[in-house]
């Protein structure tokens, strides 16, 4: 079996991993899915050619400096997805442009791999969320801004900040940072919501009548 067979099968494998055994067991997404393998064999491909024709390495560093900078206009992804992306283009890249198995080689791949599965953990995170939030109410007061939301979410807010001011439909549009953990609930349970409202508590009650706050998660 030759050397380029052999980092063929090792790419498979590592982008299996980062796919299948840590991005989508957290987070879900099976169109990024498609996307991250695309990419990821799309790159090796091309790597493979460039490596065994007589194409300059500056143009193929161009052709992968195009790859980057694509944007699909049809969905918003967050940071924490560009690093996927972008580790799926690396151990491509690494696997396609090696002209035989290395020592070194492997052990860049792992250690991608290893970052991303640390770094996108609650080992760093600690339940903190970064999302985009419009509140039913015009808030003015950045130092009330924090109290608001966390009357309509229930979480513990780490920073807030007013991104605009809309007085004609009486919204407010805030970026938050946000700390969830057992006791804190972004949004009520469904028990809670079916429940009569002489058995709501104070704060589920309060809770439950906010629900049409629209709350769109952007992590980043």
């Amino acid at each position: 079996m030759s050397s380029s067979t052999i980092m063929i099968l090792v790419d498979l494998l590592a982008v299996s991993i980062l796919v299948f055994g840590i991005y989508y067991p957290r987070h879900h997404r099976s169109d990024l899915v498609v996307a991250f393998l695309g990419v990821n064999v799309g790159v090796l491909a091309v790597s493979q050619v460039l490596g065994s024709s007589t194409v300059g390495a500056g143009l193929g560093l161009g052709l992968f400096g195009v790859l980057s900078i694509i944007r699909l206009r049809s969905s918003e992804i967050s940071q924490r997805e560009v690093a996927y992306y972008f580790a799926a283009l690396a151990l491509g890249l690494i696997s396609g442009m090696s002209t035989e198995v290395t020592t070194l080689n492997i052990s860049l791949m792992a250690v991608l791999l290893a970052v991303l599965a640390v770094a996108d953990s609650r080992l760093v995170s600690n339940g903190v969320r970064t999302m985009e939030i419009r509140l039913d109410a015009a808030v003015t007061d950045p130092a009330q801004l924090p109290q608001e939301i966390n009357a309509r979410t229930g979480a513990e807010v780490v920073d807030a900040t007013i991104e605009s001011i809309d007085f004609v439909n009486d919204t407010t549009l805030a970026t938050a940072t946000v700390r969830t953990n057992g006791r804190n609930r972004l949004f009520p349970s469904r028990s809670a919501l079916s429940a009569p409202s002489s058995e709501m508590t104070t704060a589920s009650a309060t809770t439950a009548t906010s629900v049409p706050s629209t709350v769109r998660s952007a992590q980043r």
